[in-house]
């Protein structure tokens, strides 16, 4: 998040629309200030879990649900900050361009989201395969 902040800080507070740069709109600030707080939430999970592996925990559950959501949480950050780039979003030329092509790997390399969601089905005991 913090590599994206930096460089979309910048774009767009040059970017002009309707006479004021798009970071000066509310909608923009709001929906910044709304992701960063989902992204300090999934971070919070992770010390947790961090912490819990260390102690000989298992964390599978929740390793599970902090890989669920943190891919769709990377590509929601991105898929934002894309929208407010624009149509230069889209070149070669910034850094956006390639972030949203590349984290969409993360909800499918290392088990796609419906693997993950089937494990946590599985944890909560409402899989249907898992129950007797």
């Amino acid at each position: 998040s913090s590599g994206i902040n930096a460089e979309y800080g910048e774009y767009t507070s040059q970017r002009k629309a309707f006479g004021k740069s798009i970071l000066d709109n509310q909608y923009v600030h709001y929906r910044l200030a709304e992701l960063q707080t989902e992204v300090e939430c999934l971070r919070a999970l992770l010390y947790q879990c961090v912490e819990q592996h260390i102690a000989g925990e298992d964390i599978t559950p929740q390793a599970t649900m902090l890989k669920l959501k943190s891919g769709r949480l990377v590509r929601e950050v991105v898929d934002s900050c894309l929208q407010f780039w624009g149509g230069m979003g889209y070149t070669d030329d910034v850094i956006i361009s390639r972030m949203w092509r590349d984290t969409r790997l993360m909800s499918i390399g290392g088990g796609a989201d419906e693997v993950m969601l089937n494990v946590i089905c599985k944890f909560m005991g409402i899989d249907p395969g898992s129950r007797s």
